[in-house]
């Protein structure tokens, strides 16, 4: 086990790193604009806390780390690790599959006869699509994005970038894209502009008779 890993997650654990025990270092080495380490160290120890300060909480560190967490460690059975191997892999796994076909793309799988899958990376980069459905030869490519999205870029913006991405996948690929828009409804999300399901029909549709 990495030493830093160590450290690293006692200190993110009890927030030894947090703007509350340390200051808040992103704009304090702004405002000091050091050339140098030294600079840094010394502008820190006269103007927000003392060295002395430092050595203290990375004791409290140590003793977390020696006391706290030795003593969890110790009472970590192998039963115990048998049990969360299998309830990660069986139970949350299907704990996430049971909230996947409750999300956008799960609504709007229960409308389409053809099996929605996942986008590769590529085309999400290139396409701006996130999941696709095969025709036969071809692809139907589905772009989802909460309501909210519409208004994060200028119109004419956002239309032109859809427009040119969309247009290359259609060429390359057969089949339009269709950007389904998400709003929260409670707890959940629903599909927003629900007329796009039909229009994903008819272009299925489409290709199916080509």
């Amino acid at each position: 086990m990495s030493k830093e890993w160590i450290l690293n997650q006692a200190m993110n654990r009890w927030g030894l790193n947090k703007k509350r025990y340390v200051g808040a270092v992103s704009n304090l080495i702004r405002n000091c604009s050091p050339k140098t380490v030294d600079e840094w160290r010394n502008y820190y120890y006269k103007n927000v806390h003392p060295e002395s300060y430092l050595r203290e909480l990375g004791q409290k560190l140590y003793i977390k780390i020696t006391e706290v967490i030795q003593h969890e460690i110790a009472e970590v059975t192998e039963e115990d690790c048998i049990n969360y191997i299998k309830e990660v892999v069986i139970d949350r796994t299907f704990e996430g599959y049971q909230t996947e076909i409750h999300t956008i793309y799960g609504q709007l799988q229960s409308h389409i006869n053809y099996h929605i899958e996942p986008a590769p990376d590529e085309w999400d980069r290139l396409f701006n699509v996130d999941f696709y459905i095969k025709i036969r030869d071809s692809y139907v490519g589905l772009q989802i994005k909460p309501i909210s999205f519409e208004h994060t870029f200028e119109d004419y913006k956002w239309k032109e970038m859809q427009e040119n991405t969309h247009t290359s996948f259609q060429k390359m690929y057969g089949g339009k894209v269709f950007t389904i828009f998400s709003i929260k409804e409670g707890d959940k999300k629903i599909i927003y502009n629900k007329e796009i399901i039909d229009d994903i029909k008819q272009e299925i549709k489409r290709l199916e008779e080509e």
